[in-house]
């Protein structure tokens, strides 16, 4: 064993082989002060305790899975928690980390499994008052225990024992060992590092659910090495007062990072939103229809969602007219606008337009322009598209129709939601037979989709769509 003399920063635990003045990484001064380091010697010609092995001859893992009962939460994390990994949970202050892992801590240990919730930001008759809230039983199986101590909570954990242990939040523990303040970049990554050796112990395999915090530029707050050592990184999307909910994987090595959770915010916590298509349409009655709303279908992860675009045109008094979107980029609706002015025949450079989704769904897909112009469309001549049409296109700058991806899978969830028609671009699907109930139109451009439209409403409407 060799002794080594360095120098650290207390502030920041950055490190260096002479005493500085002022630290390079935090630009504190006099903050630096001398430790000692071992490093350890082995010899080359010492004996190892593994020999490598042929990938063909290493036995697949036991990674079983603890599913849950909040579907979205499982779609997430590819089918559930597995039973040794390390996720780590983030979301900005507000959104609901403690209250969806104190509702998952509740699910796990009703199916039998022992739970530790260790809270280093909360004491324990403030988790007890959230979960009288939002709990419903007996929580004979979670055990909750309020410290800052790192090594108080190991100790609880080999008391214990637990299947699943949740650390709220791993920038605000310490480690005795280390003399760096809480949330330092070595306590945070010595604590994690401790919490990784629990869930990968092969007699023993745990799962692990740390919360971290987020700093202003949305980010795991700390080195961005916490974010290589865990298993999935798990971030929780909404503004404190915003009902929507959206949860993602930025990185999981159990699934895929593709899918995303929705959950609403209530009072009785967040709640899974199992069924996004109805979430984000207006339930309308039998007939009932209103001018300036557009179906569309968009895609999160793998799931197409039904989402409804609705639009207001109103007379502009000022030689600038407003282009305002709450669920797309501004440019992007500039470009639709021109598009259906130009290639639509219908005049907006007097008129306001107001875009926005139900539910506050984001339009990052091309796939629904199509639906976005109709709505306009709707709006301005204040016509109503029939509730059972929904519209699946790009539009280019030309005024063609384009495919988009998947198409199949979005015509199949339209068909599952009962509507009766569909607009896409020409030749788009392979085989439109299969879809008995549902009348798929293909056309080339979006003049055409207007006329055909007319065509359809106009003994249901007094005036057309197309302006004269």
């Amino acid at each position: 064993m060799k002794i080594k003399v360095i120098y650290r920063c207390s502030n920041c635990g950055a490190e260096s082989l002479r005493w500085l003045g002022k630290c390079p990484k935090c630009e504190e001064w006099n903050t630096f002060e001398e430790s000692e380091s071992q490093l350890k010697t082995t010899s080359s010609t010492s004996k190892r305790k593994t020999s490598p092995k042929r990938l063909s001859e290493v036995l697949p893992g036991n990674s079983d899975r603890i599913v849950t009962s909040i579907s979205e939460f499982n779609r997430v994390l590819g089918g559930g928690i597995v039973k040794d990994s390390i996720i780590i949970l983030t979301a900005r202050p507000g959104a609901g980390k403690s209250t969806l892992l104190l509702q998952v801590a509740d699910d796990v240990a009703n199916k039998g499994y022992k739970v530790l919730y260790a809270s280093a930001e909360e004491s324990d008759s403030q988790i007890k008052n959230r979960s009288d809230r939002i709990l419903k039983g007996s929580k004979s199986n979670i055990w909750v225990y309020s410290d800052t101590s790192m090594n108080h909570v190991l100790t609880s954990i080999e008391e214990l024992d637990p299947d699943l242990i949740i650390i709220d939040s791993i920038q605000t523990f310490t480690l005795e060992e280390h003399n760096s303040r809480p949330g330092s970049p070595i306590q945070t990554m010595e604590c994690a590092n401790e919490l990784l050796k629990i869930a990968k112990n092969n007699s023993r395999p745990r799962a692990v659910i740390m919360v971290g915090q987020m700093t202003k530029d949305d980010e795991i707050a700390g080195l961005r090495a916490l974010e290589h050592l865990v298993d999935a990184v798990l971030i929780l999307n909404g503004e404190n007062g915003e009902e929507l909910r959206g949860a993602w994987c930025s990185k999981n090595r159990f699934g895929s990072t593709g899918e995303i959770g929705f959950f609403s915010m209530t009072e009785q916590g967040m709640l899974s939103i199992d069924n996004p298509s109805e979430f984000f349409m207006t339930q309308r009655g039998e007939g009932q229809t209103v001018s300036g709303s557009a179906l569309t279908v968009i895609k999160e992860g793998t799931r197409p969602i039904i989402a409804e675009v609705e639009s207001l045109v109103s007379k502009s008094f000022t030689p600038y007219p407003s282009r305002i979107a709450e669920c797309l980029r501004r440019d992007q609706l500039n470009t639709l606008i021109s598009i259906l002015e130009q290639r639509g025949k219908i005049n907006l450079y007097d008129k306001n337009v107001v875009i926005k989704t139900t539910g506050g769904l984001q339009l990052k897909e091309q796939s629904a322009s199509l639906a976005i112009i109709m709505c306009i469309v709707s709006s301005i001549k204040d016509k109503a598209i029939p509730n059972d049409t929904v519209f699946v296109a790009d539009v280019g700058l030309t005024g063609e129709l384009k495919k988009v991806p998947s198409i199949e899978a979005r015509i199949r969830e339209i068909d599952r939601m009962g509507f009766k028609r569909v607009y896409i671009a020409k030749n788009t699907l392979r085989d439109s037979s299969r879809f008995k109930n549902l009348e798929i139109i293909e056309l080339n451009t979006l003049y055409e989709v207007i006329v055909d439209l007319n065509m359809r409403t106009v003994s249901k409407i007094e005036t057309d769509f197309i302006r004269d």
